[in-house]
């Protein structure tokens, strides 16, 4: 019975280990992926990043300056929006556990591993909104295009 129950435990730990390994690998995609795109063009990185996430350039360059990549900037305003807490507690908590994986961090700020919220972070938004921003227009056109007065 001993034994049964050290095994149970011991592949429980295994699967969490495997979960775990499994987010951070796709957490590693998206922030390489934002990597390239900055590598790309950092001017057009940062802009896009301040317009979806409603940032001052100037917190933006310090968010970039802060870590370690600028996949790493994404992720902490991207965790900062859903948690609803503010960018410099994120990149606090990134400091601590940087080390540990993304997955790890955001646990730490409530995000449950399996949750849709964790889900979502593994998203690419600035993809998704390009050109559309998170602002109150949301791409609307402000011109006298066809058919406006």
């Amino acid at each position: 019975m001993k034994i049964l129950s050290i095994a149970l435990i011991i592949a429980v730990a295994l699967l969490f280990v495997a979960a775990q390994a499994s987010a951070d690998s796709e957490f590693s995609s998206l922030i390489t992926s934002m990597d390239v795109q900055a590598e790309a063009n950092m001017a057009d990185f940062q802009v896009r990043l301040g317009a979806y996430f409603d940032a001052s350039s100037s917190q933006v360059e310090t968010i970039i300056r802060s870590v370690d990549r600028p996949g790493d900037a994404y992720m902490c305003f991207r965790v900062a929006e859903i948690t609803k807490k503010p960018v410099e507690i994120v990149l606090k908590e990134y400091r601590a556990n940087k080390g540990r994986g993304w997955g790890v961090i955001a646990k730490n700020l409530g995000i449950k591993p399996g949750s849709r919220e964790f889900h979502e972070l593994k998203k690419d938004k600035l993809a998704s909104a390009a050109g559309k921003g998170k602002g109150k227009d949301k791409g609307k056109g402000k011109g006298k295009g066809k058919d406006k007065d």
